[in-house]
């Protein structure tokens, strides 16, 4: 095959591997575990933010101008959010906040999720289809590098989905077309990489904001309205297996 062949095959591919694959282990645990779980999603989402995502845009970018795009991004979910909640609420009643309804929290996280998700494939697709451009090894060590990063914060992600309300169905098919920004970053790479590598830093800063807000904002608070002290150290011990799983995978794959 040739480059190009390559590049589409293998984020076409990645994407949808570290997806299903997410989804698998999501179906495994069961319903009734996925409110448990929320908690390595937390750490799902911290880690692959401070550990993965935010060294990368550092690596590529200017430090101030990360960090002025992680504060703002921040602030844009926040603004997002209050969009989607405005959705929700009809005069002096907001179904967002119902006691009635506690399960889950009308897609205010799967909304956000997607979003940053959605930046953070883009980004992929790029570093793939740089690395293959280098070479085709150096491309199919890449691919293989970013699905292994990707699987245990889609597991995250596939949960919040979940827990946002979302069927197993809904949350799998709204993942999938999130992975599907992986192979329009390739290709974009492909025809114009010189111009979309300065994109990078500001890219990976609004995919790192996106998951901090969600995790900080949304489902911290929630681990709250359990105070016994044997939920907190499960919770404690969930998030901390959250960040072990992004750190672990680092390692394996040699970052």
């Amino acid at each position: 095959m040739n480059t190009l062949s390559w590049i589409i095959v293998v984020a076409l591919a990645g994407g949808l591997l570290s997806v299903v694959a997410a989804a698998a282990l999501g179906a495994a645990l069961g319903t009734q575990r996925v409110g448990m779980l929320i908690s390595y999603a937390i750490g799902a989402l911290l880690g692959a933010s401070f550990l993965e995502i935010l060294p990368h845009a550092l690596e590529h970018g200017d430090a101030h101008h990360t960090a002025m795009t992680v504060l703002f991004g921040i602030l844009g979910f926040f603004v997002l959010e209050k969009l989607v909640l405005w959705r929700h609420c009809h005069h002096d009643h907001c179904e967002a906040h119902d006691a009635h309804s506690p399960a889950h929290d009308h897609g205010r996280s799967g909304v956000l999720i997607l979003v940053g998700d959605t930046f953070h494939n883009f980004v992929d697709g790029i570093l793939i289809a740089a690395a293959f451009l280098e070479s085709t090894e150096l491309g199919i060590v890449t691919a293989l590098a970013i699905i292994a990063h990707e699987i245990p914060q889609e597991v995250g992600d596939y949960l919040i989905l979940l827990h946002s309300g979302y069927s197993r169905l809904k949350a799998l098919l709204f993942n999938m077309l999130s992975s599907l920004a992986t192979l329009l970053g390739a290709l974009l790479a492909y025809f114009a990489l010189s111009e979309l590598t300065e994109w990078i830093p500001t890219l990976l800063g609004i995919a790192a904001a996106s998951m901090i807000y969600v995790a900080v904002a949304d489902l911290i608070p929630g681990l709250h309205k359990r105070t016994e002290l044997k939920a907190t150290i499960q919770q404690v011990l969930l998030i901390c297996l959250g960040i072990a799983s992004i750190a672990v995978v680092q390692t394996l794959v040699g970052e």
